[in-house]
Order: C-alpha cells, then structure tokens, then sequence
C-alpha cells in the first residue's frame, strides 16, 4: 500500500473475544504498514503481547472515590481518548463493539470539537453488540444513536448488517468488511508427534474452541461426538473455558465419555492444536461471523456448523464442511459421520476448506480498511 502514514487510533475489548482479537490483529497489520496505531483499553489487548513498531498502548485508569458503587469507565475512556487524539494527532478512530465504545467516541468527538480537532469515527459492530446486548431496552436508544453519529458503521458480514438495519431501523450506509485469517500464522501444517500425544490408538480428533457460554451450545458437541464415537474411534478436544464447564463436564459422566473428552483449558497457540484436528463444530445459536471456524478452515479442517448468523458465509455447505439446523445433533452427527468414515472424502474437504480459507485472507481484507479510513479522513 502507497498512503500517507497516518495515525489512528483502536479502541477494543483486551479480551480473547472476537471482537478484541480482529482489532488487535487488524491495528499490528496495519503499524506493519508504516501506520501508527494507538491502542487505547484498560488492559494491554491479548494479542498485544509483543513489541512492534508503531504500535503505542494507552492503558484508561479509573479514579477511585467512595462516592461511586461502580468505576465511571465511560468518563476516563473519553478522557483519554481526547488526550490520545491531541497529543498524538490522531487522524481517525477505529471503535470495535458499539457497547459502550461508539457513544464514548462520539462524547469525545465532541470534547475535541470545542478544542478545534475533527476526529472522525469508524465504528465496526461485532454481534452481540447489536444482536444481543444491543437491543436490550436499556442500550437501545444509546446504541441506535451512536450508530447514527459514526462518521462510518462497518460489519462483519452480510447477516450482521441485516440484522442491525432491521432491529435499529436505520437507513445509512453500512460497510460489509469480514473478518480476516493471518495464513501465515493458521496453515496446515501437522505436527504428527502432537497428535499421537492426544490419540494415542490412531483415533480421529474432533475439537471446538470458545468462551464456553450457553450461546455456544456445547451440550449439542458433546452429545454429537457421543454418537460419532460409538461408529468410529475418536476423541473430543474442548479448548477454552467459561461458566458452563462444569455442566459440561457433569454430561460427559452422565453419557459415560469422560476419559474420551479432554478439557485443555484457554490456550494461546491454538493454531498448533487445531493442526492436529479432523473435524471442527461451531454449533452456536448466536454467531455474526465464526472466526474460530475460519482459523480451523485455514489449518486444512472441515467444519461442521450450525446454519445461524453469518456462519455460512464462511462455511460453505457441502464444500469446506456442513452446515446444519441449530440442535440438530443427529444431522451433525451424520454429516460427521460421511467425512471421517470417507478418507477420499475427508482429504477433499480438508483441501476445500484452505481454499476458502484463503478468500478472507489478511491481506485481501485490510486493503478494504485503508480505503474506508482514507474516506473518512477525506469525509471528516
């Protein structure tokens, strides 16, 4: 890219969510580019573990004061995000997640007006910011206008964007831009070693990766993968952690799979691990996008999904894998069943999968980025 270096400025969740790891890769590719990125968050973002070059954390403290039951994150944000901007000469803000960034944003837009500095908004919405939390009585009117104010409103697929037209009942332009997968990072490369670790008798591995919320719907893996591994040997790799894993944990005792099930925790290199999968389930009944099947795709795995959201818009049907009714766990199942029994088969997923992998490559994607940040510079 042939642009002048700008300075912009990220405002995320630090968390492994979905939202606070595009915005974190999306701001290193583009300091790799020559841009300066400022991270602006109460806590260094989880992919910001390194150092890079033009990359600057800005860490939102709070001010303690027995007057307040609960810290005014919302008043510090906009603090620094002001103080970021004048002392920095922020071209831009990239706001990730509506609730509560966009409207912080636009307070301080305005506090930067009455100092004679323009900052234009993008704000990108993620999912449950709109389709969840969003619509929440409480948010909704702040939501709806900070939708409005943003200079730009992006999506992350087609689905999320008819869905916040139709519940916010707006009518300006929304930008679709889709998450993205760095290959350079997620490629099929299998460690043999590793998987032997896991399946120890040649059995197939089947795996998911999340936050373990009841969005996910992790019973349905569970009760799937005990069906599958009554046809063929197998064994299920849970990855990650949150408030239903020892519900979970309880029904794999109940269906009698327990030393079939391993429970691996939050993982960082989770690329490794997916190297060493043969089937991969996203089977959510809430899902904007599934970047976590786009990083199983990338790593050559079929996946198998739930036909919600904008899921099929990076799982193809009958091509990198299934999708399926949200629930239908005998449908899953059979649709597991045709892949792993199939070596042909199975191969020719895998291939299939990588190749739509590739359409959402970082590079292809963040070209789409730059030319929305250049308009509004140019708009602002």
């Amino acid at each position: 890219m042939q642009h002048k270096s700008l300075n912009i400025g990220v405002v995320c969740y630090p968390t492994y969510g979905g939202s606070g790891v595009v915005a974190t890769e999306l701001g290193k590719a583009m300091a790799g580019e020559g841009h300066n990125v400022h991270f602006i968050s109460y806590k260094r973002p989880a992919r910001l573990s390194s150092y890079q070059p033009n990359v600057w954390y800005h860490e939102v403290t709070n001010f303690e004061y027995p007057l307040f039951d609960f810290k005014p994150y919302d008043t510090a944000l906009a603090s620094k995000i002001v103080d970021v901007a004048l002392h920095y000469e922020l071209d831009l803000l990239h706001v990730h997640y509506a609730i509560p960034h966009a409207i912080i944003a636009y307070i301080a837009r305005s506090i930067l007006e009455s100092k004679n500095k323009r900052l234009p908004i993008i704000t990108t919405l993620h999912g449950t910011d709109i389709t969840l939390v969003g619509i929440e009585g409480s948010f909704y009117p702040v939501v709806q206008f900070s939708i409005q104010q943003s200079d730009f409103v992006t999506t992350v697929s087609e689905s999320l964007k008819k869905d916040t037209i139709k519940a916010f009942e707006t009518n300006r332009e929304i930008v679709v831009i889709p998450n993205f997968i760095d290959l350079l990072r997620f490629n099929s490369s299998p460690n043999i070693e590793l998987k032997k670790s896991f399946a120890k008798n040649n059995e197939l591995i089947l795996m998911h990766i999340s936050n373990f919320r009841k969005v996910k719907r992790i019973p349905d893996i569970i009760r799937i993968f005990d069906i599958v591994q009554k046809e063929i040997p197998a064994i299920l790799l849970l990855i990650g952690d949150g408030p239903e894993r020892s519900q979970l944990e309880d029904l794999c005792r109940e269906l009698d799979i327990e030393p079939k099930v391993l429970f691996l925790g939050k993982q960082e290199s989770v690329e490794e691990l997916l190297n060493i999968a043969d089937l991969f389930y996203l089977t959510s009944d809430h899902e904007s996008f599934g970047l976590s099947a786009l990083e199983a795709m990338a790593c050559g795995v079929p996946v198998i999904s739930s036909n919600i959201g904008g899921i099929p818009e990076v799982n193809v049907h009958d091509y990198s894998g299934y999708v399926c009714e949200v629930g239908d766990i005998h449908d899953m199942a059979a649709k597991s069943l045709s892949i792993l029994s199939d070596p042909i088969k199975h191969s020719k997923f895998k291939e299939q999968a990588l190749e739509q992998a590739r359409k959402f490559e970082l590079k292809k994607i963040m070209p789409q980025y730059m030319n929305l940040y250049l308009r509004c510079i140019k708009n602002g």
